[in-house]
C-alpha cells in the first residue's frame, strides 16, 4: 500500500504588514433572483468642458452641416450654435431637414439653408461652400462617412492639400489626466510609412491647437522592441528617425511602444524604458485602422470614455461624428474643430495641390 502524501494547507494571501488586518468570519448569501444596480459613473468629462469653454471664446466657426436629416445630427449642430461655437449652414433636402427640426421642436428660421437633392449632392454643395470661402469647416450629418470623404478628396473640386487626410479621436478618458489623441482609426486602412508621417504630423498640429504644451507621441505596436517580422515596429523606428531629421516636427516621438508602457509610467519603469514619451504619451499613433478603431471603442465602451472625432489634412477641418455619440461628444467635436481652425488661421496653412 502506497503512502498518502500529507495535504498541504491552502496558501492565504495577506497584504503587506503596513497596518492593522481585520480578522473574523463572514457569511456568503447567494441571491435567488436578478439584482439590478445603477451603473457606476467613473467621473465627469471636465476635459471636454474646458475645450468647449475655450471654443466659446472664439468667433463662431462657419460650418457647412452635410445632410442633417435626423434628430441627432441636426440637434447637435443647433446645440453647438446655441452655445456660440458654430454658425451652421444646413445643406440638404429642405423637407427632411424640416421634419427633423419638427421632431426636436427646433426653429430653423435663424439659419441659412442650402437646398440639395440627396446626400451625395449635399456633400458636393458643402465642399463648394468651402471653396467659395463661405464655410470654414464641414460637419457630417446623417450620411455615410464615405460620401463626405469622396467629395473632400476629389482631385477636381475637392479640398485636397499636400498633406494626407487623416482622422483623430480626441478622447476624454475618466481617470486619465489629459485628453488622449488616437490616430488613425477611421480613414486610412493600412497606411504606408510616408502616410504615417502625415498622420503623425496632423495629430501633432491638432495637439498644439488644443493647447498641449509638450506633445509626446507614442508610435504604438504590440511590443517595445524592433522586430523585423513585425512591420509596425520597423515603421515606428523609422518615424522616430524622421523626427530626428525634422521630417516630423513639433513633438517628442518614441516607438515602438506597447500600449501599457506608452501611457503608464509604472509599466515603462518596470521594462526600463526611459524616454520623454514612455509612460506619458498624449498622442497614440496606431499601426492601422483596425487597431485604432478597436482601441478607441474599447476605451469608449469599457472605460466610459468619450471620443470626439475630427478629420485633418484637408483645407478645412471635418467634424466626423458617429450615430452612437453622445451630445457632449458631438459638441466637443465642434469645439475641437473651432480650436484647430483658429490655430490654422494664425499659422501658415497647409499648401494645396
Amino acid at each position: 500500500m502506497s503512502a498518502v502524501a500529507p495535504v498541504r494547507p491552502a496558501r492565504t494571501w495577506r497584504p503587506p504588514a503596513t497596518g492593522p488586518v481585520l480578522d473574523g468570519s463572514g457569511e456568503t448569501i447567494v441571491p435567488t433572483s436578478t439584482i439590478e444596480r445603477t451603473r457606476v459613473e467613473t467621473g465627469g468629462h471636465e476635459k471636454y468642458d474646458r475645450l468647449i469653454a475655450a471654443a466659446q471664446n472664439l468667433p463662431r466657426l462657419k460650418v457647412a452641416v452635410v445632410h442633417p436629416c435626423d434628430e441627432a445630427a441636426l440637434g447637435a449642430a443647433l446645440e453647438a450654435a446655441a452655445l456660440g461655437i458654430i454658425e451652421p449652414i444646413l445643406v440638404g433636402p429642405p423637407g427632411k431637414i424640416a421634419a427633423a427640426a419638427a421632431a426636436i421642436g427646433a426653429e430653423l428660421a435663424p439659419f441659412r439653408l442650402v437646398e440639395a437633392a440627396h446626400s451625395h449632392d449635399a456633400a458636393d454643395k458643402a465642399v463648394a461652400l468651402v471653396r467659395a470661402g463661405e464655410a470654414e469647416a464641414l460637419m457630417k450629418g446623417s450620411l455615410h462617412t464615405d460620401e463626405v470623404m469622396a467629395a473632400v478628396v476629389r482631385r477636381e473640386g475637392g479640398l485636397r492639400t499636400a498633406r494626407r487626410v487623416s482622422h483623430c479621436f480626441v478622447m476624454d478618458v475618466p481617470g486619465h489626466a489629459t485628453p488622449l489623441i488616437v490616430t488613425d482609426a477611421a480613414v486610412n486602412i493600412a497606411p504606408t510609412l510616408e502616410e504615417k508621417r502625415d498622420i503623425t504630423q496632423n495629430a501633432i498640429d491638432l495637439a498644439h491647437a488644443l493647447g498641449v504644451d509638450r506633445v509626446r507621441v507614442a508610435i504604438v505596436s504590440a511590443m517595445e522592441t524592433v522586430n523585423a517580422r513585425v512591420p509596425s515596429t520597423l515603421d515606428a523606428a523609422a518615424l522616430c528617425k524622421m523626427a530626428d531629421r525634422d521630417q516630423i516636427t513639433g513633438a517628442a516621438l518614441d516607438g515602438p511602444l506597447a500600449l501599457d508602457n506608452a501611457i503608464d509610467l509604472g509599466a515603462a519603469r518596470i521594462k526600463k524604458i526611459r524616454s520623454p514619451v514612455a509612460g506619458q504619451a498624449n498622442v497614440l499613433v496606431v499601426p492601422n485602422l483596425e487597431a485604432g478603431n478597436m482601441l478607441a471603442k474599447s476605451l469608449t465602451f469599457l472605460a466610459r470614455a468619450d471620443a470626439a472625432g475630427i478629420v485633418l489634412g484637408a483645407r478645412v477641418p471635418i467634424i466626423l461624428t458617429s450615430r452612437a455619440d453622445s451630445e457632449l461628444t458631438r459638441l466637443a467635436s465642434c469645439a475641437v474643430a473651432s480650436l484647430y481652425a483658429a490655430a490654422q488661421r494664425a499659422a501658415r496653412p497647409i499648401p494645396e495641390v
